[in-house]
């Protein structure tokens, strides 16, 4: 039976790649992200490849209430979500005191406050049916303090630590929530953040597709936590042995960008 996926930040990245293995394998879609050009070339492609329902919904999830708004209008189609994969989030690279402040509350907007508004929107009726699932994608930088990253690194620790919260109270209602988080990957967040210069970025990252793979595949086995790589989920079990403070310096050192 086709179920009815709704990606944010589907335009590129591992939003576009998680879209491209839902809709091969016959789903329904709706698209959100800022790019409403990038949205339609997407959707009249799964259209003809895979014959599903696509819908596009051009959204900036900074604004207030937009969130809101897609739930709404989800509900006036009589549409209902049966997966839901919160991707949309960027991160901006620099020191506390001199990165700008606006971004940084956009970045809070979307990295945090929609992705919970949407959450608490579209989970009822999944309880209601008691089958579905939530993907929040997080990142390995939910496991550390990040210096030169500082409100990036900590809007993915809230993503990681309310979605494992939000596993446990749901046990046994039949819907899965699961958090994902990825190390250095080959996608725009890249630039848009700044960190392309960086030694952490550098020392090498994950093609998307890999990243996708992997995700894809444990979020449909409903797994609560899932970390794409050998090597990353080595790194996330570091903390659990060593002194905070040191870890902190280390990430600085990752982070800093090559020649400092």
């Amino acid at each position: 039976m086709k179920k009815t996926v709704l990606i944010t930040g589907a335009s590129g990245g591992i939003g576009k790649e998680l879209a491209d293995r839902f809709a091969k394998d016959g789903n329904n879609m709706v698209l959100v992200a800022r790019s409403e050009a990038k949205l339609i070339e997407l959707a009249k492609g799964y259209r003809e490849r895979y014959g599903v329902h696509v819908k596009v919904l051009a959204k900036d999830l900074t604004l207030p209430g937009v969130a809101e708004e897609i739930y709404d209008e989800l509900k006036n189609e009589e549409i209902d979500v049966d997966y839901l994969v919160n991707n949309a989030g960027f991160g901006l690279y620099g020191s506390f005191l001199e990165t700008d402040l606006d971004q940084e509350m956009n970045m809070i907007d979307v990295n945090i406050k929609a992705l919970t508004i949407m959450t608490k929107l579209f989970l009822p009726d999944m309880i209601k049916q008691r089958q579905g699932g939530v993907m929040n994608v997080a990142s390995v930088a939910a496991f550390y303090p990040g210096p030169l990253m500082a409100v990036y690194f900590a809007t993915k620790a809230y993503v990681l630590s309310f979605t494992e919260a939000l596993e446990n109270e749901l046990t046994g209602t039949g819907v899965t929530v699961t958090a994902l988080c990825p190390g250095p990957t080959a996608t725009g967040f890249v630039d848009r953040s700044g960190v392309r210069s960086s030694k952490l970025y550098q020392s090498g990252v994950m093609e998307v597709g890999m990243v996708a793979d992997e995700a894809y595949r444990d979020l449909l086995r409903g797994k609560t936590l899932i970390i794409p790589g050998a090597i990353h989920r080595f790194i996330t079990s570091l903390p659990r042995f060593l002194p905070r403070k040191i870890m902190t310096g280390q990430i600085r050192a990752r982070t800093e960008h090559v020649g400092r």
